[in-house]
């Protein structure tokens, strides 16, 4: 996670939203790494996890990330986990929740949707402070603090994913 968040600074540098990640094998090397750069390169999908996985699949040689784990700072939106899932990694773990866009337990659970052909292990909240302190200053920088930060530790703890895939807020829906 280390890593990951040097990579999320650097995406703030540029004007992207502070997100970083890093696909290690199961013995620890990174296989490729990414930062978000939507901004910087005017690419909508360039998300740290799309950049990450493209890169581990270049390393590996091939599109299939079995034994893999993305390491990202933020819990991935709809398009990255989809792209976790497509190209089979069996771990992602995640520094801070995003109660707005969440798609591995917060919002959306696309990464263990049982009428999927491939389920990821989700470990959330490792340094999680420090990843919700790079994104609620990077927001405050540009907009002023808000009344209550989307990323705020109160938000996240309410809206983190309970079994079962819901939120706290949702009602039990």
């Amino acid at each position: 996670m280390g890593r990951a968040l040097v990579l999320a600074a650097e995406a703030a540098a540029d004007g992207d939203v502070p997100v970083g990640a890093v696909v290690v094998d199961a013995a620890g090397a990174v296989l490729g790494e990414g930062r978000n750069t939507r901004e910087r390169d005017g690419d909508p999908t360039g998300h740290a996890e799309v950049t990450a996985l493209r890169a581990a699949a270049r390393a590996k040689g091939e599109w299939r990330l079995e034994g893999c784990t993305l390491v990202v700072t933020l819990e991935p939106c709809p398009m990255c986990a989809g792209a976790v899932v497509l190209a089979r990694v069996p771990r992602v773990v995640l520094g801070a929740w995003d109660p707005k866009m969440g798609a591995c337990g917060s919002i959306w659970d696309v990464v263990r949707d049982r009428r999927s052909t491939h389920r990821v292990e989700v470990v959330g909240d490792v340094r999680g402070e420090e990843s919700t302190r790079l994104l609620t200053d990077f927001f405050e920088g540009r907009r002023g603090p808000p009344a209550e930060s989307r990323y705020s530790r109160a938000t996240i703890r309410s809206r983190s994913p309970r079994p079962g895939g819901r939120t706290d807020s949702d009602g039990g829906r």
